[in-house]
């Protein structure tokens, strides 16, 4: 049969290296290939410290231990300022190793509650900013021991994840313990009591960037109070009195910006602030459903205010706070960047507009709410677009991630909005997410990854991708020691590896090596990336050069560990259905064998098809499939216990998925090629779901289900088996019904098999012990077989053309006949010397019907041209088949189909013969 591909989106060195000069080009053309020496150690400190400050704090520290001079630098106070511990897992006593550097440490990120515990160990008193997200699991008393110790901090936010264990005591302690606190951000909290709001104004004077996003339940009056705030935002929080904080917010003398974006905020509201607050320049109200609702409200015009929401232009507002700054609307965020002159208030509006805005942004796309499609293609694509290029780093992740989110119309099934991907691509996203990826940080790279993945589901922006330059850069990221970096650059590399114009520049960039490396380096503790390297690889495993190189890599080695050691579903099926395609190709490499041959192997794809997932039990049933092809794995897989498993999965799948369905009759397909295999599934019970599969409604459940019961049928006690078990209703149905011609040649095969008289002698003796008896009708089920049998090769056979060919001797008159009757898909069946013999033996059986029957199967597997064609002419040579076919192209009482297939079968020969001697 034909092959089926499936698919599925710093070292320690020495002082001195020795690096391959660039040869240069002189006056007169020549160049130079010499090769240069860099002493590192003598480079100026100034450059020592500006390579460091472009590392991570862990490859800054493994790059320190190269010399005395650079351990020295590695300690410099300026390149300890700011340190993000997210992309490496950070406990106390990983923090208490950095301790010695940290005395001048102002800015910190982190992630997750472990690294917030760790913080103190780091005894950064001095810490101005903290950031950190993951902060479901942090709980007051951690985050007011981090409040107690930093009494000079300036910045705290926790977020844009839920801080589901903090409540207001936390807040009380960090207005208590931090007086100079300007900016407070905390998403997610359940009650924000007055108390601890009113400890805010009273202990923190200086508190003006206030964001309570995402929360329950809020005091809107005690929030009144703070008449520092400048900024507040309160998107999406929940269970808010409007009517009390048009009263109260109103007030606020300072308040600059309001964000209460994704809120149930009414327009009367809205309209009172707007109205009243002397101080109000923005209201962002994104997302806002009462607003957006109100027709009077979305045509109210407050000339000296400034409304952001989805049915203002967004643009042209923010271009309104500036005097005569851009002559395109649009490109007043890049604008307002390269001014000269600064403008202290307007910046401050602008940082927090650039925050509040990636924000809801990136909250909108992730709910996904209907009808925002011309929001989205008008300015909401544009918006991330702009806000990528930030100087804020957050800002430019979630924009990035928002990109990445927007997109996505069904995360389960890997869809995307087209002509969205598409808005990104004509506006310059992909040119600017690769530059993003560029970055030496590595959250940015992450995000940036991230979106290009996504994005490079749409066909159109793969193509773009890989023309700006992308594969190489996702290459290099799936190096990285990161492993948030890496598992994102697998992914984009997965999608990518979809088309079949990207598997050969993936790998010329070194993508397949750097894919199976990552599944040793991850190999524990990463389902993620583990999951998008090896989809990746199968993709790539589908082309035939690739495969060679997935194997060379240690491929096989590395997918058959996950395929018997993880325990992700994920990982599972996407290891599987690598290793189906890396034995897809048959007779054009080795791998097939290879994958048999590595220890585990297939004990291990025998053991997936038990698995509880349907999308594991389908790609390990594939893969057994394709690794049937090989003599040997045939024989192993069926030692490792893989004929019981595989007709306990054909029992099971009667409703489940076409492809499980497909899959599971291929794999006993193949094993059946074997006697020994063919006597052991019948006698395991394998007649019965293979006749219920025969039955299935798909056309390629057809074929294999005929296939496998073909296989069987050659055998009389399977064959008696399948009579009994009801099989010839259901073969004859395919034989006559089919939409596959495949399907409808091997069901009359099949049934060919079982009445050409071998059944007989075992019908008289009875079916065997095992069997439960059944009453069989085998003088009807013979009538019924052979009747569709000859209505299947009348299907061939067209009166005026087989006239023709019965009263000329020109080739050309048979050459039609074989063009009609071919059936391109025959080429790829292999069958054995017993199987040839029998239908050798057939031509000399007394029915017609038969003799017809196996003329036109000879003729198939003859044809020049076919797969296997050269392998059956030998058969019938070795076989004394000339002379039967000469004897039945010449019987008087013999049908015309008969005479003219066995004319054509010996011309085949002879083609073949000649062709042969031609060669030598």
């Amino acid at each position: 049969m034909s092959r089926r591909v499936r698919r599925k989106v710093a070292r320690k060195g020495k002082d001195k290296v020795v690096l391959q000069s660039y040869p240069e080009i002189d006056d007169e053309g020549t160049s130079s290939d010499q090769k240069s020496v860099v002493d590192w150690t003598r480079l100026p400190d100034d450059t020592v410290i500006q390579l460091f400050s472009c590392l991570n704090y862990r490859d800054r520290a493994s790059l320190s231990s190269i010399c005395r001079t650079w351990r020295a630098l590695g300690i410099s106070p300026c390149l300890w300022q700011s340190l993000d511990l997210r992309a490496h897992k950070c406990d106390v006593t990983s923090a208490a190793s950095l301790a010695s550097r940290c005395s001048n440490l102002q800015k910190l990120r982190f992630r997750g509650a472990e690294s917030a515990d760790a913080i103190i160990s780091l005894q950064a008193r001095g810490l101005h900013d903290i950031s950190g997200d993951y902060c479901r699991k942090i709980t007051d008393a951690t985050l007011s021991v981090i409040a107690a110790r930093h009494e000079a901090l300036e910045s705290l936010q926790l977020g844009p994840d839920f801080c589901e264990k903090i409540s207001s005591d936390a807040i009380k302690a960090i207005a208590i313990c931090c007086p100079k606190l300007r900016k407070l951000r905390l998403s997610g909290i359940r009650d924000i009591e007055g108390v601890a709001i009113n400890a805010l104004a009273k202990n923190c004077p200086n508190l003006t960037d206030i964001g309570f996003i995402d929360c329950l339940n809020m005091d809107e009056i005690a929030l009144g109070n703070v008449v520092s705030v400048q900024f507040l935002s309160v998107a999406g929080t929940t269970n808010m009195k409007w009517n009390l904080v048009s009263q109260h917010w109103n007030k606020l003398p300072n308040l600059t910006g309001l964000d209460v974006s994704r809120t149930d905020i009414i327009p009367s509201c809205a309209l009172r602030l707007l109205s009243t607050s002397q101080s109000l320049k923005v209201l962002c109200a994104l997302n806002c459903s009462f607003l957006e609702e109100d027709a009077s409200f979305a045509t109210n015009n407050n000339k000296s205010k400034l409304l952001l929401a989805l049915f203002t232009d967004i643009f042209k507002g923010l271009a309104s706070l500036f005097a005569d700054i851009t002559k395109k609307e649009r490109n007043v965020f890049v604008d307002w960047r390269n001014l000269k002159k600064r403008d202290k208030p307007l910046d401050e509006i602008m940082t927090w507009l650039e925050w509040i805005l990636s924000h809801s942004l990136l909250r909108i796309a992730e709910s996904n709410p209907q009808g925002l499609d011309n929001f989205w293609l008008s300015q909401g694509a544009a918006l991330l677009l702009n806000l990528m290029q930030s100087s804020q780093e957050d800002v430019q992740e979630r924009a990035a991630t928002g990109l990445a989110t927007f997109v996505v119309i069904d995360d389960e099934n890997a869809s995307i909005d087209g002509g969205r991907a598409e808005a990104v691509m004509r506006d310059g996203g992909i040119r600017l997410l690769l530059n993003l990826a560029r970055s030496w940080r590595e959250g940015l790279q992450s995000e940036a990854a991230k979106a290009i993945a996504n994005l490079s589901v749409n066909a159109h922006v793969a193509k773009a991708v890989a023309e700006e330059g992308g594969i190489n850069i996702l290459a290099n990221l799936a190096r990285s020691m990161n492993r948030l970096v890496a598992e994102e650059a697998a992914g984009g590399l997965w999608n990518l590896s979809v088309g079949e114009e990207h598997k050969g520049a993936i790998a010329e960039a070194g993508g397949v090596k750097a894919l199976v490396d990552l599944i040793f380096k991850w190999y524990s503790g990463g389902d993620g990336v583990l999951e998008r390297a090896a989809g990746a690889l199968a993709n790539l495993a589908a082309d035939d050069k690739c495969s060679m190189e997935v194997a060379s890599v240690g491929g096989v080695h590395a997918l058959v560990m996950l395929a018997r050691n993880c325990k992700f579903e994920g990982v599972q099926e996407q290891a599987a259905r690598a290793l189906a395609n890396l034995a897809a190709h048959g007779d054009s490499n080795s791998n097939n064998a290879a994958v048999g041959q590595e220890a585990g192997a297939l004990e291990a794809l025998v053991q997936l098809t038990r698995s509880p997932h349907e999308g594991v039990r389908q790609e390990a049933a594939g893969a057994l499939w394709n690794l049937s092809f090989d003599d040997r794995n045939r024989e192993a897989i069926a030692a490792a216990g893989g004929v019981e498993a595989l007709v306990a999965l054909a029992h099971s799948c009667s409703n489940a998925s076409p492809g499980l369905q497909e899959r599971a009759a291929g794999a006993l397909w193949g094993l059946s090629v074997s006697e020994a295999n063919s006597i052991a599934i019948g006698r395991e019970g394998g007649v019965a779901p293979l006749i219920a599969l025969a039955r299935s409604e798909c056309e390629d459940v057809h074929e294999t289900a005929a296939g496998a019961l073909w296989n069987l049928a050659f055998n009389p006690g399977n064959a008696f088996r399948i009579v009994e078990e009801g099989g010839v209703p259901a073969l004859v149905h395919l034989c006559s019904s089919s939409a596959s011609k495949m399907a409808r040649f091997m069901a009359a095969l099949a049934l060919a098999y079982m009445f050409d008289g071998r059944m007989d002698e075992f019908a008289m003796i009875g079916s065997s012990s095992e069997s439960s008896s059944k009453s069989v009708n085998l003088d009807g089920a013979r009538r019924m077989a052979l009747k569709h049998i000859e209505a299947f090769v009348l299907t061939f056979s067209d009166p005026q053309t087989f006239a023709a060919a019965a009263a000329s001797s020109v080739p050309a008159a048979l050459t039609n006949v074989t063009e009609s009757t071919r059936i391109q898909e025959a080429g790829h069946l292999r069958c054995s010397g017993a199987e040839i013999g029998r239908f050798v033996a057939m031509l000399r059986n007394p029915s017609s019907i038969l003799k017809a029957c196996a003329a036109f199967a000879l003729l198939q597997f003859t044809i020049p041209g076919g797969r296997h064609a050269m392998h059956h002419v030998t058969l019938l040579q070795n076989a004394g088949a000339p002379r039967v076919l000469r004897s039945a192209a010449a019987a008087a009482t013999a049908p015309l189909e008969a005479k003219i297939f066995a004319r054509i079968v010996l011309r085949n020969l002879e083609h073949h013969q000649t062709e042969f001697q031609s060669k030598e």
